[in-house]
């Protein structure tokens, strides 16, 4: 299998040109070198110092309010350390001083006022009733974002089956046997009124092309079908949104395959059986 940083580069290219796109890149893939065609390791276990099971996500209204000065800031120090990277936004958060950052091309992250230091992770407000993740719903909000950006014509959807209770965004490989094992349980899932919208997230060079001819078919649902039964999908080249995806999904965070998100941006899993998905999304 090629390194991963071959396929983030064929995404986009600048994710592994600077410095920082590595070391950021560097945690994230830790997931992928460990067996990265199970994400629900991820979703489902923590060994940090507050578990993720055990904090409320922050209630607090997530600001908008761009502050230039510290994006300036950050920008003047990255390009001191000679990386080159375009910051977009950095928002203030629940935390004095700590502003969530956006950038082009990269998972979103921490800094300081002054731009100086960059921040990855978890951050959890302790000393009330119940600890706080107040980076849980700055990351999910990036994400919201990001997918409903996103064309439905770029998805392979899957609709629920009567009344839609909820909807799910899947980045799925074609080779992942998680991901086969979350789609042979696709019509318990539409059943209980949960739809899936797929992307494309090849984990490796390899499946690049596989997951291009699904989304070149003419009926790209039953390609899907066919892949996920490990059959060979051919397709004529087309131009296709596989790379664009990739892309996003690095921008997410995604580390692993199926990396499922609901419609308010919060990540799930990881491979969920269908009733602890309905459960998961409130589709009970």
């Amino acid at each position: 299998m090629p390194s991963p940083i071959s396929r983030y580069s064929s995404a986009n290219h600048r994710l592994s040109r600077t410095t920082l796109s590595r070391l950021i890149l560097s945690v994230l893939l830790v997931g992928i070198a460990a067996g990265c065609s199970n994400n629900a390791a991820d979703a489902t276990s923590n060994t940090s110092v507050v578990n993720a099971a055990q904090t409320e996500t922050s209630p607090a209204k997530i600001s908008t309010d761009n502050d230039p000065t510290v994006v300036s800031a950050l920008q003047a120090n990255l390009k001191a350390s000679g990386i080159e990277e375009t910051i977009i936004s950095a928002v203030p958060t629940d935390m004095d001083g700590i502003y969530w950052v956006t950038a082009e091309g990269l998972p979103s992250f921490f800094t300081d006022k002054v731009g100086k230091h960059i921040i990855q992770g978890q951050i959890v407000a302790v000393g009330g009733d119940t600890p706080v993740d107040i980076s849980a719903a700055l990351a999910a909000n990036t994400a919201q974002e990001a997918l409903q950006a996103v064309d439905k014509k770029e998805m392979i959807i899957y609709p629920a089956k009567g009344e839609t209770k909820a909807v799910v965004y899947a980045f799925t490989d074609a080779d992942c046997g998680y991901c086969r094992k979350l789609h042979e349980e696709m019509d318990d899932i539409n059943a209980r009124g949960i739809e899936v919208r797929y992307l494309a997230w090849p984990r490796s060079q390899e499946s690049v092309p596989k997951m291009e001819a699904i989304w070149c078919s003419q009926d790209r649902n039953a390609a899907m079908n066919q892949a996920k039964m490990g059959g060979n999908v051919q397709a004529p080249s087309c131009a296709n949104p596989v790379q664009a995806h990739m892309a996003l999904g690095s921008k997410l965070g995604v580390r692993g395959t199926p990396a499922i998100f609901t419609e308010t941006g919060q990540q799930v899993g990881g491979y969920l059986p269908a009733a602890q998905l309905a459960q998961a999304v409130g589709a009970n």
